[in-house]
């Protein structure tokens, strides 16, 4: 992360007690649009990996514009990462634009979210299935030696539409590349998904197409069954929209209050200018 910056911002603390304000530690600006932001952590902040947090930031005039993020550090760290996505005209994304360590942030006091492992039926294979900053929930849940040792096989499977968007990814490349390096035994393969740049990757369709067609399962010489793979989905809504219906004709289930689930999903669309994430909820008990 960089660390030049220039002097921070003053700002002005949001009135009420549900966040605690805590300071950008660092910023990595992988492309124009896309960037990483690490914050201190309060140190009574619990989550699961796979939770989001709701992340507040100000502007020069103390007014502080906050989103929910996903949170992309594991929970035995002591700083919270988030990867964001910055989009033109958005309210929240100008702050992250100008974003510099030693400037204020807030966090709310509580974690959020369904996206996790223990919602995980158990089973062998583990898929995940991301588009952009989707990846995010996923880094957490990577950084944990229980992700490695409840597994046998791990598939992430990332599309972006340019190539240098796969930086973000660049740990869960390396564990690929050298598996010594992972915090357990499970194998992992790493299916890159470049959309806009002709052979930047082998893999270059949608994450949909290439589910239902079954050149994923032979990307990775692992077939997708119900019956031993275990699928969480997390990025545009529609692409989560196609992965389900898939999925649901192959017999794999969302997680119920008492039940585990086959297949989790969390969506992220743009809300007023800002990339946040809404994670499914299971339904009541009957």
């Amino acid at each position: 992360m960089d660390p030049a910056a220039p002097p921070s911002r003053p700002v002005s603390e949001p009135v009420g007690s549900k966040t605690t304000k805590q300071t950008v530690i660092a910023v990595r600006r992988w492309t124009a649009s896309l960037c990483s932001l690490r914050v201190t952590r309060d140190p009574a902040f619990r989550f699961t990996a796979g939770h989001y947090a709701r992340l507040g930031l100000a502007d020069a005039g103390g007014t502080v514009v906050t989103r929910p993020m996903s949170i992309a550090s594991a929970p035995f760290q002591p700083h919270l990462d988030f990867l964001c996505t910055l989009v033109e005209g958005g309210e929240l994304s100008s702050r992250l634009a100008t974003c510099a360590p030693g400037d204020a942030a807030w966090i709310d006091r509580a974690s959020y979210g369904f996206l996790t492992l223990p919602g995980v039926a158990p089973g062998p294979d583990l898929w995940m299935l991301a588009t952009g900053t989707g990846i995010a929930p996923f880094l957490a849940m990577l950084e944990e030696p229980a992700t490695w040792s409840r597994f046998e096989r791990i598939v992430v499977v990332l599309s972006v539409r340019h190539a240098d968007e796969l930086a973000s990814a660049d740990a869960v490349a390396a564990f690929e590349r050298d598996p010594s390096t992972a915090p357990g035994p499970a194998r992992l393969a790493f299916l890159p998904v470049v959309t806009r740049e002709p052979g930047a990757t082998r893999l270059a369709r949608r994450i949909p197409e290439m589910l239902e067609d079954g050149t994923l399962a032979d990307a990775a010489n692992l077939p997708i069954d119900v019956a031993r793979s275990r699928v969480l989905t997390c990025g545009n809504p529609a692409m989560a929209r196609e992965v389900r219906r898939i999925l649901s004709a192959r017999g794999f289930a969302t997680a119920r209050r008492a039940t585990p689930g086959t297949m989790l999903f969390e969506n992220y669309w743009h809300d007023r200018g800002a990339v946040v994430a809404v994670q499914e909820a299971p339904p009541p008990t009957a």
